[in-house]
Formats: C-alpha cells, sequence, structure tokens
C-alpha cells in the first residue's frame, strides 16, 4: 500500500508563505498524476493544484498566480508553494496520487492563515 506523507503545514498571518511537501513511500511518481486538494470545515474537498508525470500544471482561479506546484520524481516528491495566503486559504491540504482506478490519499496537513 503505498502511502503519501505531508508536511509543512502550520500558522502564518495574511499575505506570507507556506510551502507543503508529499513524499511517497514507493516509486510511484514517474508514472501517476500527483495534486494538492484542500478540505475546510462544512466545504467540500476542493482541487488546489495538480501535476502531469511531464509536468503540466493546472489550478482553479482562486488561487492562479499565488499557488505553485512542483514535482521531482528522482526524490519521489511533490511540493505546493503558497504566496500571498488569505484567511479562506485556511484548510487541511492532502496529497493525492492516482492513475485510472488507483489513487491514494496522505493524511492530510493543516494551514492556518490568521493574524
Amino acid at each position: 500500500q503505498v502511502q503519501l506523507v505531508e508536511s509543512g503545514g502550520g500558522l502564518v498571518q495574511p499575505g506570507g508563505s507556506l510551502s507543503l511537501s508529499c513524499a511517497a513511500s514507493e516509486s510511484i511518481f514517474s508514472t501517476y498524476y500527483m495534486g494538492w486538494y484542500r478540505q475546510s470545515p462544512g466545504k467540500q474537498r476542493e482541487l488546489v493544484a495538480a501535476i502531469t508525470t511531464t509536468g503540466i500544471t493546472s489550478s482553479p482561479t482562486s488561487v492562479k498566480g499565488r499557488f505553485t506546484i512542483s514535482r521531482d520524481n528522482a526524490k519521489e516528491m511533490i511540493f505546493l508553494q503558497m504566496n500571498s495566503l488569505k484567511p479562506e486559504d485556511t484548510a487541511v491540504y492532502y496529497c493525492r496520487a492516482w492513475l485510472t482506478t488507483r489513487e491514494y490519499w496522505g493524511q492530510g496537513t493543516q494551514v492556518t492563515v490568521s493574524s
């Protein structure tokens, strides 16, 4: 069973930056699509950013220009650089890996944006 482990969450002031990392327990990064999702209380889990095996990225308008996803296949890791954070970015952030019918999720890491 593949395990994804996120790290890097925490408390940050509005306008600040935070970087998240996700590491896999097995070698899947070269073949799986990867992405970051988030979920805040009372809301559905939503996609924050995704990246293909060749490095093509996508993200919703709400974070475009502020969040950047990247991957290092050699290190079996993906990253999410978050800049200009807003209170509405507060959520639990999850790492996801997927390929056709297979998917894996991390346990999540809390990001809180507050003064």
